[in-house]
């Protein structure tokens, strides 16, 4: 029975931090987006026939999942005020370390550790630059991500197949849900990340001091919490979770190509934005940049199924939505003030 109870508990206790986002008084930019959602997603289902269709809304997941664990990763590092514009290249970085390995015969089962590895090393060596040498997190994230760029044509210039069958079987695989619906095993991933960072964030020390830095550096200080080791350690975050997401982009494309995932950094950022994170740190939830996500994907499902439109509206409607939501920020930080 008690082995019970300390498995349900961490379940439970991720649950009731899902309750508390809709729940708490300061979680209006959260329900604006889940408005903002589900009001798309109304309008575009009236206008398209088939929008409706559940396979339709699990699609958004299975093709956003690598998405969905860059965001919570920049979720971490913009909560400490904080930006890392090196995700996008260290997704591609990731996809030709394996595209790489796997083609010269590596088990996947060292490939995978080692890609985590190595992203989250590269995401400590930012964090050390931005807390020892205080090099503000623009710059030192830049540097990264001309980095991790460089390095993938360093690798190959161009693209190189992946066709070991693990990773083609997770390509393929589709799990099912009853009826004709069915994920893929990266819709679970990103669920057990989403999951992971809402307790971390919610129920723990680390979460907690996360939440104090972007609030006030200072007063955090003054208070006693690990500021540096946190400062560094949600870059870290951020490293591992493009490296995820990187081994999921790996089995949507089965390919490593160095010019792939170019201005992702800016889509996770914007999801995160747009899911209600302030950009100066101190507030915002992993579920709201979820929803973000959501958002980002409803857009061009809706571009897809109109058919008729450029695949650049999508740029031009996040960019339209992301103004709204810096604008929202602005007005509700000064009520506050």
């Amino acid at each position: 029975m008690t082995a019970v109870v300390l498995v349900r508990s961490p379940l439970r206790r991720a649950t009731d931090a899902v309750v508390d986002v809709f729940t708490s008084p300061k979680s209006g930019p959260v329900m604006v987006t889940a408005v903002l959602f589900i009001a798309m997603y109304l309008a575009a289902g009236s206008l398209y026939k088939g929008f409706f269709s559940g396979q339709v809304f699990l699609n958004l997941l299975i093709d956003n999942a690598y998405l969905v664990v860059l965001a919570v990763g920049m979720t971490f590092v913009i909560l400490t005020g904080g930006i890392d514009l090196s995700v996008g290249s260290v997704v591609a970085l990731s996809t030709m370390i394996a595209a790489t390995l796997l083609r010269d015969g590596w088990s996947p089962l060292v490939v995978i550790p080692l890609i985590l590895v190595a992203t989250s090393l590269l995401g400590l060596a930012v964090g050390l630059m931005i807390h020892v040498f205080k090099v503000q997190p623009f710059i030192a994230s830049l540097a990264a991500m001309f980095l991790a760029r460089g390095l993938c044509y360093i690798i190959s210039n161009t693209s190189i197949t992946i066709d070991q069958p693990f990773f083609v079987a997770m390509a393929t695989l589709r799990i099912p849900l009853g009826g004709r619906l069915s994920i893929t095993p990266s819709v679970i991933v990103a669920i057990l990340v989403v999951v992971i960072a809402v307790w971390v964030l919610q129920y723990t020390r680390f979460g907690r001091t996360t939440y104090a830095i972007g609030g006030g550096e200072q007063s955090g200080m003054l208070m006693g919490l690990p500021v540096a080791r946190t400062k560094v350690l949600v870059y870290v975050i951020s490293g591992f979770c493009s490296g995820v997401a990187g081994v999921l982009f790996s089995f949507y494309t089965l390919s490593g190509y160095p010019l792939t995932t170019i201005g992702t950094e800016l889509d996770a950022i914007a999801a995160v934005v747009i899911g209600g994170t302030l950009l100066t740190g101190g507030y915002g939830f992993v579920l709201g940049s979820v929803l973000g996500v959501l958002v980002l994907g409803v857009i061009q499902t809706i571009i897809t199924f109109q058919g008729t439109l450029s695949s650049w509206w999508t740029k031009i409607f996040i960019g339209a939505l992301l103004l709204v939501f810096i604008i929202l920020q602005k007005v509700l930080t000064s009520r506050r003030t």
